[in-house]
């Protein structure tokens, strides 16, 4: 189910979006089955991420994101792909990340609820 975002907030992601690189579920399949080298990285609430999250992903947290993600990827030059619930948080992290200083990340339109409706691996629950 999709959720009902405020105007406020969609404004913000619209505005990240334009400054953003961001992939469909289907192109990170694809860079998946290629091999492609890349770190995909969940950043919903530790909540979401327990009941379930996409295969092989890290976690690191909206919330904490810009705290930590220096310390756990200190090359600026990281390929990075985020996701959350639905791709807007993900595309507001990616934003901030590049703001950091980071070349290389991008954000996962459709993120979690996409990815498990076309039936995609996940480790954990199911949640959706």
């Amino acid at each position: 189910m999709a959720k009902q975002h405020s105007p406020g907030f969609l404004a913000l992601v619209q505005a990240a979006k334009q400054s953003i690189r961001e992939y469909s579920i289907a192109d990170i399949c694809q860079r998946l089955q290629m091999g492609d080298r890349f770190v995909l990285i969940d950043v919903r609430e530790e909540s979401e991420w327990n009941r379930g999250h996409i295969a092989g992903a890290a976690h690191l947290g909206k919330g904490i994101l810009e705290r930590d993600l220096e310390k756990l990827y200190p090359d600026k030059d990281s390929d990075l792909v985020l996701y959350c619930g639905g791709g807007y948080r993900s595309a507001l992290a990616a934003e901030a990340a590049q703001k950091m200083g980071y070349t290389n990340v991008s954000s996962m339109g459709g993120g979690w609820r996409g990815w498990t409706s076309a039936g995609l691996p996940v480790e954990g629950g199911t949640d959706s």
